[in-house]
């Protein structure tokens, strides 16, 4: 009897054992990221597996503005670009961050050779990489130059309204309560997703990027401005999405788009759905004061995504526990001490993230590197680190004028920081 009922055991269990090869349990998030046997796959249509997604999210560099028209840049110009496109194809990049948006200045995309241009770019990687995706940002600012781009009829007819001939509104995009209007100087407000005419303005970007070849959106501080739309349960961004979601469908090269959004609260989520793909935030680093311009990631430092990130089912339809995310190195501009500790601040020894990193010495770049793209794995396998490659810094005296740029520094190309190969290395 002590052996049938040994024996029965044995069988049972592996009965379990084959069950769970084939995957008949429940589609629980898994751990690529640590799980050093799994390969990468960037294969997709229609949807995201979430295997797809975090390969992409393992192989994702912040390329800002890379495929914009140079008569379009909003930060300053990228003299040799060309290396920019050399870099990203050698290092075996494939999720392309921030490679075109404005902050502001919207009558830019009143232009058609905006778009165009970022086409054209896009086409031209592509065609040496197809695997490659490229990433537009709206973000969580709206200008009184908006009244500058008319509302084409076909984003009328998205929200079943009657189409007019008409600009865009900048009134009535702000928040009718009066919050955040000028809150990026005059004329310059937080837009609030409740009120249909920001949803317009949302909309037409967002299927503007997707017909330009763009397959992720990065829509800024989502639950700023979702902040009215947080009563609601965030139905207005889900509504919102969905209808972008739909245009991806049928006019995106695979038939799906990836959105993202700033989430220091961890996330959208409607009745256990979440409405992103995934996650985004900066690096929230934490100074070391005994040592200067040194810092380092902390667990619950700030309002830092680490551990964070809320689950559900995602717009795939794969469901997870902590929905995968990427840190970035911010940037924001440099406090009234550059070079001074201040704990518990979102600067870094005075400096935004990306501009306290350029200052560093390179051989102390590439130890950081190497510390916060292993500790994440360590801390959160949901976390990726996203790498820096091209980002506008703000040095000493406080003007725009330069850019982070990971590329090999050479005599033709003097502009570089020298981090690409120890990102190449990190990858593999």
């Amino acid at each position: 009897m002590t052996n049938l009922i040994k024996y029965t055991w044995m069988y049972v269990l592996l009965f379990m054992v084959l069950l769970t090869a084939q995957g008949c349990g429940p589609q629980q998030g898994s751990d690529l990221q640590n799980d050093k046997s799994s390969s990468l796959s960037f294969s997709f249509q229609d949807s995201m597996p979430e295997n797809v997604l975090r390969s992409y999210l393992s192989r994702s560099i912040t390329m800002a503005e890379v495929v914009t028209g140079p008569e379009f840049y909003v930060d300053s110009d990228i003299p040799n670009r060309e290396d920019d496109e050399r870099m990203i194809l050698d290092i075996g990049a494939k999720f392309i961050g921030r490679s075109a948006y404005l902050w502001g200045q919207e009558n830019k995309a009143a232009h058609p050779r905006f778009f165009n241009s970022i086409k054209a770019n896009i086409t031209k990687l592509q065609e040496q990489d197809p695997e490659l995706i490229f990433q537009a940002c709206i973000f969580e600012i709206v200008t009184r130059q908006v009244e500058n781009v008319s509302v084409p009829a076909r984003v009328f007819h998205a929200f079943g309204l009657k189409p007019v001939r008409r600009n865009f509104q900048y009134e009535n995009m702000t928040f009718s309560s009066g919050d955040f209007v000028n809150h990026w100087g005059e004329g310059a407000s937080v837009p609030d997703v409740t009120r249909m005419e920001t949803r317009l303005w949302f909309y037409f970007l967002a299927t503007s990027y997707i017909d330009a070849g763009m397959e992720a959106l990065h829509w800024g501080q989502v639950q700023l401005t979702g902040r009215a739309d947080a009563e609601n349960d965030f139905r207005a961004w889900q509504a919102l999405l969905i209808r972008v979601r739909k245009y991806a469908a049928h006019n995106s090269r695979r038939g799906w788009v990836l959105c993202d959004g700033h989430t220091p609260f961890g996330g959208l989520v409607v009745e256990n759905r979440l409405l992103l793909d995934f996650h985004s935030f900066p690096l929230r680093i934490k100074e070391t004061p005994a040592q200067n311009m040194e810092g380092r990631l902390e667990m619950g430092y700030l309002d830092g995504l680490y551990g964070r990130s809320k689950g559900g089912v995602t717009p795939s339809g794969w469901v997870t526990s902590s929905l995968p995310y990427l840190v970035e190195f911010d940037n924001f501009g440099i406090s009234d001490h550059p070079g001074e500790a201040a704990l518990e601040d979102h600067f870094v020894w005075g400096y935004d993230e990306i501009t306290w990193f350029s200052l560093l010495p390179e051989e102390k770049r590439n130890v950081f590197l190497s510390y916060a793209f292993e500790w994440i794995r360590e801390k959160d396998p949901a976390g990726y680190l996203q790498m820096p490659g091209n980002r506008k810094i703000s040095p000493g005296n406080g003007v725009w004028e330069k850019r982070y740029r990971a590329n090999h520094q050479t005599d033709q190309f003097p502009y570089g920081y020298s981090q690409e190969e120890k990102i190449k290395y990190l990858w593999k």
